[in-house]
C-alpha cells in the first residue's frame, strides 16, 4: 500500500472538545493538518497547514509531539497515511475556515458514533484526546 506522509494536530479546547475538520469535496473529517513541502520537517509542516486551514498562526514551542500513527487513509483508496501528530492548544474563536476546507466542528466523544471520521482519528488520534475512547 502506498504511504502518504502528513502532520496532524490534536487540538482541544477548554470545554474538552476536540477540533476536526473536512476538505472540499470529502466526507469524512479529521483532524487539521496536511501534506509536507519540500525540505520541511513534520512541526513546520503542520504550522504552515494550521495557518493556510484555519488562520491559526503557531510556532514550534506551541506543538507537542504525540508520536507517528498509521491507518488506511480516508480518501485515498488503497494507500495509507503515516501522520506526525501534535497537541496544540488554540482559542476556538481564533479559528475560521479558509484554503481548502469545506467546514470545521469542534466535537465531543457523543459525536464519534453519528459523524463520518478518518480512520486516523477513530483509531489513533481521538483516543489521545479522550482515553476513554482506546480500545
Amino acid at each position: 500500500m502506498p504511504d502518504i506522509h502528513v502532520s496532524a494536530a490534536v487540538i482541544v479546547d477548554d470545554a474538552d472538545r476536540v477540533l476536526v475538520v473536512r476538505k472540499h469535496g470529502t466526507v469524512r473529517f479529521m483532524q487539521p493538518g496536511g501534506k509536507p513541502e519540500p525540505g520541511e520537517s513534520a512541526a513546520e509542516t503542520l504550522i504552515r497547514e494550521l495557518h493556510e486551514e484555519l488562520g491559526v498562526l503557531l510556532v514550534e514551542s506551541d506543538l507537542r509531539p504525540l508520536g507517528r500513527f498509521i491507518s488506511a487513509a480516508a480518501n485515498e483508496p488503497g494507500h495509507r497515511v503515516v501522520a506526525d501528530a501534535f497537541s496544540a492548544s488554540i482559542d476556538p474563536a481564533s479559528v475560521s475556515v479558509q484554503a481548502e476546507l469545506a467546514e470545521l466542528r469542534w466535537i465531543t466523544p457523543d459525536d464519534v458514533a453519528t459523524l463520518p471520521l478518518a480512520p486516523l482519528s477513530v483509531e489513533h488520534l481521538l483516543p489521545l484526546a479522550w482515553p476513554a475512547l482506546a480500545r
